[in-house]
Parts: C-alpha cells; sequence; structure tokens
C-alpha cells in the first residue's frame, strides 16, 4: 500500500502559520503575561471543558516557571512530530490555542485537535479559520491521512467551529474523556486526506486566501 509521507522541509514549516485574519505560532515565556490575562478572564468559561489539574502538579496560570516548562515541553514535541501546539494571535493580540495531539505514524497517520479561545473574541469565526490553517498544515505539510475532533455534546460553542467547517460526525464515544473529573460522552467529527483534497480549494477561498 503506498502511504504519503510528510515532505523533507515540513519539521521547520510551523513556525509561522496565516490565515486571513488569524496567525498561528507557537507560544513562548514571552507570552506569559497575555496568556494569562486571558485565562483569567474566561476561567469560568473555559475549565469546564478541561480535564481536571492533577493534586500537586503546579499551576500554569500563575506559575510563570510551570508556563515556561510547559513552552520547552511543546517545543521538544514539535522537534519530535508528536504533538504541535500554536497560539492564536489576532491583530497581533493572543486570543487562544489550537494543538495537534498525539501524532500517530506508521498506518494510522492521524492526529487529534483541540482548541480553545478567548471568551470575548468568541463568535467571530476565528476558531473556524484557525481550525483550517491547521488542516491545511497537517495535511500538506505533514503529510497526515486523518484529523478527529472529539466535543462533549453539550458544549454547542465548540460544536459550530466543526459546523461551519461541516466536518463529518462519526457518532458518539459514550464516556470517551474525563472531563472536570467526570467522564464524558464526545461527539467524533473527522476528516481524512481525501475530503481535504475534494474541499480543499473551497476551505482555503472561504478562510484563508
Amino acid at each position: 500500500m503506498l502511504r504519503r509521507k510528510p515532505p523533507s522541509d515540513a519539521a521547520g514549516a510551523w513556525n509561522l502559520l496565516n490565515g486571513r485574519r488569524v496567525y498561528l505560532r507557537p507560544l513562548t515565556l514571552n507570552d506569559f503575561d497575555a496568556w494569562q490575562e486571558v485565562r483569567r478572564t474566561s476561567a469560568d468559561w473555559l475549565t469546564k471543558w478541561e480535564p481536571k489539574v492533577q493534586p500537586g502538579q503546579p499551576d500554569t496560570v500563575e506559575d510563570r516557571q510551570a508556563f515556561s516548562s510547559r513552552c520547552s515541553m511543546r517545543s521538544r514535541e514539535m522537534q519530535l512530530g508528536t504533538q504541535f501546539g500554536f497560539g492564536i494571535f489576532i491583530d497581533g493580540r493572543f486570543g487562544g490555542e489550537i494543538n495537534l495531539n498525539s501524532v500517530h505514524r506508521g498506518a494510522q497517520q492521524n492526529a487529534y485537535v483541540g482548541y480553545w479561545i478567548d471568551q470575548r473574541l468568541a463568535g467571530n469565526s476565528y476558531m473556524p479559520e484557525s481550525l483550517v490553517v491547521v488542516m491545511a498544515f497537517a495535511f500538506d505539510q505533514l503529510g497526515l491521512h486523518r484529523l478527529q475532533v472529539s466535543i462533549i455534546p453539550r458544549n454547542l460553542a465548540s460544536r459550530r467551529v466543526v459546523e461551519k467547517l461541516e466536518l463529518r460526525s462519526e457518532g458518539i464515544a459514550e464516556r470517551y474523556l474525563e472531563i472536570n473529573g467526570v467522564w464524558e460522552d464526545h461527539i467524533r467529527y473527522a476528516i481524512t486526506f481525501e475530503e481535504w483534497q475534494l474541499r480543499r480549494q473551497e476551505f482555503l477561498t472561504a478562510w484563508v486566501y
């Protein structure tokens, strides 16, 4: 079976990714103050959809050194090609994050997408645009075959992102992830390289060019 391989320059292709209104780049320690302000302001809106911080772990929002370690870990993951984390910037202002998690190679060539945005910026379609930029990166630069986005059914804001892009639903995975201390069902949305090929120009024209 013929498998697509990532381009030889893919390892350095993630430094800056541009959409029409957003640009994505890895976070650094210099982003801590802006990141902290957004996480504090949107805490009630975001944390109910996220895993609980485990006892004994440093609070990344309040601990600059913990944030620095997080940035260093993500940089290593990018170099290894196992995960790719990006800050989302609008008009030069930090607004959220979008990540390619658990990149699997071999026969699967798959990754999982996670994202969040500043509550004050929600509703402006910045996240669908960011997701299209990440899809282009994943399929055209990394050579992946499949992306999956898993969302708690009642998280309507996150569902609107994938529904605006008309990504395919694969049904509900019961008790799929532990979120805020509870094993939650998730709707699994997915797109394959074949689907991306059919819709690539549509996506890029609508959200990037």
